[in-house]
């Protein structure tokens, strides 16, 4: 299923302060990853009610304090789901599976909440790693992992399309029953439209494919404030939890 953006303002911001966040060191091996555990403010009383956990991180670039990251965390916990984001600006991918695993079992391990649902994400070369994970993770149970988040999934190098099969090879592993929410601008260009579209195609899983119009690779839009385009993916990614968790 495919989805292409308006110019539509989505106002959420009324629902952003309904959170609480603290810091945390996630152990790996000898090592800690830094992250941030951000809860709905209502789950320091009603703990039981929060049983819906999304992991996210970042890109090549920056950290789990990337705006995009930031205001979809923010979003989330403010809808009532607890949100993990980390850190790891290490550019091996199988290094950053092995972090994003850590994280992953550091969640499940949290007994202040019973977790039923655990969403896993990332921006770009996040969200690989995050489909490389899910491709473990489903090969030893399949109800490790309820869905994956790829923002901005970067299918190629700009100007190297010939590496988009190697690329999407996780992708197209991904079992039947693994959800899938792609949210991609349509001016990106680590992402040939057609070569993802055929990539899409070509997967066994559950896909739903959101375009951004105008959006770049960052999730820009020319013209459009980032608060709008940030309150856009949020919607988004939100209604797509609710409905792949239903």
């Amino acid at each position: 299923m495919s989805l292409t953006s308006s110019h539509v303002m989505f106002d959420v911001s009324e629902e952003m302060e309904n959170f609480e966040e603290d810091a945390v060191k996630v152990p790996f091996g000898t090592k800690h990853v830094a992250a941030a555990l951000c809860v709905p403010a209502s789950s320091q009383s009603l703990e039981t009610d929060v049983d819906t956990a999304v992991i996210l991180t970042h890109g090549a670039g920056g950290d789990m304090n990337f705006k995009h990251l930031l205001s979809l965390a923010h979003a989330l916990a403010s809808s009532g789901f607890i949100c993990l984001r980390f850190t790891c600006k290490s550019l091996n991918l199988g290094y950053r599976v092995k972090v994003y695993r850590a994280v992953w079992e550091y969640l499940k391990s949290l007994q202040k909440f019973t977790i039923k649902h655990i969403f896993i994400g990332g921006r770009s070369m996040g969200s690989r790693a995050s489909v490389a994970l899910a491709r473990q993770l489903s090969d030893a149970t399949e109800d490790a992992v309820q869905g994956v988040i790829c923002l901005s999934f970067p299918l190629h190098p700009p100007g190297q399309t010939h590496s988009h099969r190697q690329r999407s090879e996780d992708l197209r592993a991904l079992p039947e029953h693994m959800p899938v929410l792609f949210v991609s601008g349509t001016e990106d260009n680590m992402c040939d439209r057609v070569l993802f579209d055929k990539t899409v195609t070509e997967m066994k899983a559950q896909t739903e494919v959101f375009w951004l119009e105008g959006g770049s690779h960052g999730l820009t839009v020319k013209g459009q404030s980032e608060e709008s385009v940030m309150d856009q993916v949020n919607l988004q990614v939100i209604t797509w939890i609710n409905k792949s968790r239903a």
